[in-house]
């Protein structure tokens, strides 16, 4: 029993002190492996100043696509996505549970692949809402193998960077049910095609750490 408690704990001060795993480092001028999906339309994303560092900027003008980028982020290390967002202004009153509003200035997402059990592959979309309040989660208008988690919403910090923090294994567990270990991929979107608006965003790098 002694010996396998010091093999748990020695477990633990390892993951404790994992490397986080960057996935975007768009401060390093790092674009390499992302790959553009389009929906409807193209927005424009492009690595750009601001505040003296650079940061990937997404405008979109009744249109939907997004960047991608094919992972394998064990969960068991390091279960925690980080990332920092900037919008300029939020959506207004759209019906973002409905098709016709599923729009969003900025989200950042995880995918969880169902290998040839492609039916199975799942997604959480961590958006900032333009009227959903922190923390309502919702399945997506157009799929239920993907679920959207309000974690920024509405206009009162726009034009300013926000700083957010997902325990991404806990969100699976609860969203989905059953356990999960590996991400398959993360993207990131700024879509305006279904309310016919516009929208810019401003995205910070993004990683997973240990805590």
């Amino acid at each position: 029993m002694r010996n396998f408690l010091l093999a748990v704990l020695a477990m633990m001060s390892l993951s404790a002190f994992a490397e986080p795993v960057y996935v975007g480092r768009f401060s390093q001028g790092d674009l390499n492996a992302w790959t553009a999906k389009k929906f409807s339309g193209e927005t424009q994303y492009s690595l750009v100043e601001d505040g003296g560092r650079k940061v990937l900027k997404a405008v979109s003008k009744a249109t939907a696509s997004g960047l991608y980028k094919q992972v394998h982020i064990d969960l068991q290390k390091t279960p925690y996505l980080n990332w920092s967002w900037k919008i300029d202004h939020t959506l207004g009153d759209i019906p973002e549970r409905k098709r016709a509003g599923d729009d969003y200035p900025a989200r950042v997402y995880v995918v969880f692949s169902g290998g040839l059990v492609f039916w199975r592959t799942r997604a959480i979309n961590y958006v900032w809402s333009s009227n959903q309040a922190v923390g309502t989660e919702w399945p997506n208008a157009f799929t239920d193998h993907a679920l959207m988690v309000a974690v920024a919403s509405g206009a009162a910090q726009a034009g300013q960077w926000v700083k957010e923090r997902r325990n991404v294994l806990e969100d699976f567990k609860r969203l989905f049910g059953g356990d999960i270990r590996y991400v398959d991929a993360v993207a990131v979107m700024t879509d305006t095609d279904n309310s016919g608006k516009s929208a810019t965003a401003y995205y910070g790098d993004i990683y997973f750490s240990a805590q």
